[in-house]
């Protein structure tokens, strides 16, 4: 039997679905932005307003040979929407990345001539830098070494027949395009080809956009134009949240500034999270001045527990801190699940903080400092790491294992040693090739013996000589002879005034000389199979007991900044050139993952800052209104020996 309350959670938001529905009409499209704040039941909306379009259209949509489109952001979400979907070819559900290599797949001649301005500019902006830095450096023989990859690439391209990609694996073959490049080419081509625009729209008449506002900003741009130059025949569909933002290659302030004719439903039930984390997070919401959008908890979601720690010092034992943290929420909410590591989800607002706690620090640091490597280095979609992480590290723990069936499996799915093609044109050698694998595999793990715990650069320098593996052209002008060492002072100095270019090969070489060990760690976290998370590996996910910990010192960088967003700290000359300016500050960014984190939590949920001024800390706190004095809990513990 259903309740009068349980009708109104689920009736109160129905003006957003028929407003939607009135959107997706073939004869009389209307783009349109739905606000889907935390726990809204975004998907669920998504999967009605398809229904209602495939039952009105789907016949006229078949014979046309059309389908309606939908981009989600990760391959689960994927799986997700098609099962609910039941798996109906109608409906197109791919990642961003797949959804574009289908629209330029096979525009072998278009992606030639895009490749050779790219490869070009690249080439004369690395020379550029060459002939301003010092001869003689490791910077300068990365240098070298890249512009003769790029190159040499330059070279090939009138010789390849065709491109490749592989949305989910490393492109690593002579005609394989990497991801930022096939984002770029459709951007490009979807805003300056009118026939590439004829091709979406007569092949996808509704465009369906989830987690919009994490979708590349160069993409969404060109959808935009789509949208503007075909308004009577095409219907763009965004779904997001501009608060939920987390990356800083989406649009920003999507939501604002939409054409007049677009239609903006919104949703207002959040069903995952009880009254008092809803509370909260309008508080956080309406700090931020992005928009008026405001969410009610389901009527009989529970009360909740929200509680803010203080340690106000840096100078302790963080993790003695964090487990006197969930004795207090035990005792508090009276749910012992809390005393249990596995029972609660720890969340941090920037990744060096888990990166230090788990065991992969020096890695990350490296290169974190490079801006096109942000996203993927977060994600785990990173090329450079994913060749160490599900190529390299797969084969190696298999082989320490003495599991030589999954050796042997890895070899022949990884090693073009092994590969159909090499094992037939090796005709009847085939056994030569079979050993030459196998010693391949041996000097790798050799690199191991006695527990010795080898550089990455040591590693990628093994598979090369053996030519275990095909290399990642993002890592081929680090191969060489030479021993592994440290950047000396002067190159960083020099990567400091120098362009990009050189900074990433800068940074590219000093994660190189970092412990291999460090990539188990960072693999299972970017996987989620840690007891760690950050805002990123949440996105779209809910938890029972949330524990979220802020640590300006732990976190390492300058783009976020917990003690800035609660008045600890002045903000710096940047945020306010920033900020007046109308640009984005750090204390946006810190205010948007704070409110994504807190989102997180179903039940109940625990905060603990780290802090040399605690007082300044609980005076912004209860002057903002975000908590009550008695949620607010100074914690005292020694401090470290």
């Amino acid at each position: 039997m259903i309740t009068k309350t349980e009708s109104l959670n689920e009736t109160i938001d129905n003006h957003a679905d028929v407003e939607i529905d009135g959107c997706l009409d073939l004869d009389k499209p209307t783009s349109f932005f739905l606000f889907a704040g935390a726990g809204s039941g975004k998907t669920r909306s998504l999967v009605k307003a398809i229904r209602g379009l495939r039952e009105r259209s789907g016949i006229r949509m078949r014979l046309r040979g059309q389908q309606i489109a939908v981009i989600t952001y990760t391959n689960a979400a994927c799986d997700e929407i098609t099962r609910r979907l039941e798996f109906d070819p109608l409906i197109c559900v791919k990642t961003i990345h797949s959804f574009v290599w289908d629209l330029i797949q096979g525009f072998n001649t278009d992606i030639r001539k895009w490749l050779k301005v790219s490869l070009t500019e690249e080439i004369r902006t690395i020379q550029e830098e060459h002939t301003k830095g010092r001869s003689g450096t490791k910077a300068a023989a990365d240098r070298e070494q890249k512009i003769v990859a790029l190159q040499k690439r330059l070279d090939l391209l009138d010789g390849l027949s065709g491109f490749v990609y592989s949305p989910t694996g490393e492109n690593r073959t002579r005609g394989s395009l990497n991801h930022a490049e096939v984002i770029k080419i459709g951007a490009a081509f979807l805003k300056t080809k009118p026939l590439m625009q004829e091709l979406l729209i007569s092949k996808f008449p509704v465009l369906l956009i989830d987690e919009s506002q994490d979708t590349s900003k160069l993409l969404m741009e060109a959808f935009f134009a789509v949208q503007a130059a075909h308004d009577n025949s095409f219907c763009l569909g965004l779904i997001g949240d501009t608060m939920q933002r987390i990356y800083s290659d989406g649009k920003v302030d999507l939501g604002r500034n939409l054409p007049a004719d677009w239609k903006k439903p919104s949703k207002v039930i959040n069903h995952r999270c009880p009254h008092r984390v809803v509370k909260l997070i309008n508080k956080i919401r309406s700090s931020a001045a992005i928009d008026d959008q405001q969410q009610k908890a389901r009527t009989e979601a529970s009360e909740g527990h929200v509680r803010f720690f203080i340690v106000p010092s840096l100078d302790v034992n963080k993790s003695e801190c964090e487990e006197q943290v969930r004795k207090r929420m035990a005792a508090t909410t009276g749910d012992n699940e809390w005393l249990r590591l596995d029972g609660v989800k720890v969340l941090t607002l920037e990744h060096h903080m888990a990166a230090q706690r788990l065991g992969f620090a020096e890695m990350f640091r490296q290169l974190d400092g490079v801006a096109d490597y942000k996203t993927g280095l977060r994600d785990g979609s990173l090329p450079l790491l994913r060749f160490f992480s599900e190529i390299v590290l797969p084969l190696v723990t298999a082989k320490r294992e003495g599991n030589e069936f999954a050796v042997a499996a890895l070899m022949r799915q990884n090693s073009p040693l092994l590969s159909r093609e090499a094992l037939f044109e090796i005709g009847t050698n085939q056994a030569a090739q079979v050993k030459a694998a196998k010693t391949g595999v041996e000097a790798l793990l050799a690199l191991f013996t006695g527990g010795a715990q080898p550089t990455f650069l040591a590693v990628l320098n093994s598979i090369a000589d053996t030519k275990l593996f095909t290399i990642p052209e993002s890592l081929l002008p680090f191969v060489s002879d030479k021993a592994a060492s440290e950047p000396t002072s002067s190159e960083t100095e020099e990567a400091d005034e120098e362009e990009s270019a050189t900074k990433t090969l800068v940074a590219v070489r000093a994660f190189l000389d970092t412990p291999f060990q460090q990539i188990k760690p960072y693999a299972d976290y970017v996987l989620g199979d840690s007891w760690f998370a950050t805002h990123q590996g949440v996105k779209g996910l809910e938890f029972p007991r949330v524990l979220v910990i802020m640590d300006d010192e732990g976190a390492g960088g300058f783009l976020f900044g917990f003690e800035k967003l609660f008045g600890a700290k002045e903000k710096s000359s940047s945020d306010i050139r920033n900020e007046q300016d109308g640009k984005e500050t750090s204390v946006d960014r810190t205010r948007r993952l704070f409110y994504v984190t807190c989102s997180r939590s179903q039940n109940s949920l625990a905060l603990v800052a780290y802090s040399a001024n605690a007082k300044m800390v609980q005076a912004t706190l209860i002057e903002q209104g975000w908590f009550e004095q008695l949620e607010i809990e100074l914690l005292s513990l020694p401090a470290v020996a």
